[in-house]
């Protein structure tokens, strides 16, 4: 009989993919609160202490740190030493094991949190299961994500076991799955203790979503975003209009990182990542027209990034235009109806009350990244010094102001 090891922190569908499982043969081992739902759910689990004939210690830290759950998922099966090995030391074999981890990079999302509660939820037996099976992928399915559970099953039902293919791409999506969490920690870990610059870094990025091609057609491209996304095109979202190219997100975040330097209602324009019009104003409708009047030309075919909701003043003269984005907190129900006459338009919301929450910008070379901290400085007036005869008038001080965030 097969054995499954189970033990898992997110339950989205595991109850039922359990019982396909034991409906084919699998016998299931369990943890803590994934064994607790499962019996509950009527499906009959096998304790890891029962595995182990150790007793879960320490609130649950040490529990599956044990010889007999690593023999079982490490044991190269066509080699005679090892299973001579699990024979003399009553080691039986585990075939699979579905575990995904504890929610550190929720626990660090959440206000409050204490640095003890953090600690708590660095998961340590969970990797090390997912590394033991992963690098004996070829005789183990390795299960991290619960997007797989219908594959696995269909495979297992169709000829008895996963495929190897199955098998190798499952083990790489837990090594990227591990890495990306240990990145999540080394990171927090280093911040706290006031390291700037360390000796090395891993940054984790989640993918959002493939892209049609780069920069050029030749080029192969996806879009990934921070872990912890804030104030980014990454995290709008799109209602209307066909999918963003690479050049789209470029534009985009082009405007983006021009807006977020007003408060005023203002309107930023862009054309192939430079601004060709952006105006403020005393209503979004007065910044528009400012922004639009600055260069009607070049604003054919561009991006438009508003601050406030987009009122139907706005949005008729919006489409009157072609234009590839508009990006906007939100739209009046009048406005986005008649923005969204038009086809080829894409209308994305994104709240502007959002922070960056990545405080460093990298920027690559190649074969190699340059990292600095994300210029957020805002300049004052009283940060000014003048030094010629005439003083500026307060509305020139306030022209250079804008100009200097536009800049």
């Amino acid at each position: 009989m097969k054995r499954a090891l189970i033990s898992v922190s997110d339950k989205t569908g595991i109850v039922e993919f359990t019982k396909e499982l034991v409906s084919l043969g699998y016998e299931v081992i369990s943890t803590g609160g994934t064994k607790k739902t499962l019996d509950e759910a009527g499906v009959k689990t096998i304790g890891i202490s029962e595995i182990t004939n150790f007793p879960e210690i320490m609130d649950g830290r040490v529990k599956t740190l044990h010889p007999n759950v690593h023999g079982g998922l490490l044991c190269v099966r066509d080699n005679q030493e090892h299973l001579k090995a699990l024979e003399e030391n009553n080691i039986d074999l585990i075939d699979m094991v579905v575990v995904n981890l504890y929610p550190f990079k929720k626990t660090l999302e959440k206000e409050g949190t204490t640095h003890e509660e953090l600690i708590e939820n660095i998961d340590i037996g969970g990797p090390s299961m997912l590394r033991s099976a992963a690098k004996n992928h070829k005789f183990v399915t390795v299960v991290v994500d619960p997007k797989d559970y219908k594959k696995i099953l269909l495979e297992i039902k169709d000829s008895g076991d996963t495929e190897l293919t199955t098998r190798e791409e499952l083990a790489a999506k837990v090594f990227r799955h591990t890495a990306g969490y240990d990145s999540l920690i080394a990171e927090y870990l280093t911040k706290k203790s006031g390291v700037e610059f360390p000796e090395s870094i891993t940054v984790t990025y989640e993918k959002v979503q493939d892209l049609r091609y780069g920069e050029n057609p030749h080029q192969r491209a996806g879009f990934y975003k921070n872990a912890f996304a804030g104030y980014s095109i990454s995290t709008g979202k799109q209602l209307h209009g066909k999918e963003l190219s690479y050049n789209n997100i470029q534009d985009a975040n082009s405007a983006l990182e021009i807006l977020k330097e007003f408060s005023l209602p203002t309107v930023v324009a862009v054309k192939h990542m430079n601004p060709c019009g952006i105006g403020c104003g005393e209503s979004i409708l007065e910044a528009w027209d400012k922004a639009y009047a600055a260069d009607p030309v070049s604003i054919f075919g561009g991006i438009i990034a508003l601050n406030r909701v987009v009122t139907k003043e706005v949005a008729e003269k919006i489409s009157e235009l072609f234009l590839e984005i508009v990006i906007a907190p939100g739209y009046e129900k009048d406005a986005f109806e008649v923005i969204s006459k038009k086809k080829n338009i894409r209308i994305m919301e994104l709240d502007m009350n959002l922070k960056i929450k990545n405080t460093n910008k990298l920027t690559t070379v190649m074969d190699g990244v340059l990292i600095q901290e994300l210029d957020q400085k805002e300049l004052l007036k009283d940060d000014l010094v003048c030094v010629t005869d005439r003083k500026p008038t307060d509305s020139e001080l306030a022209d250079l102001m804008f100009a200097w965030k536009v800049v």
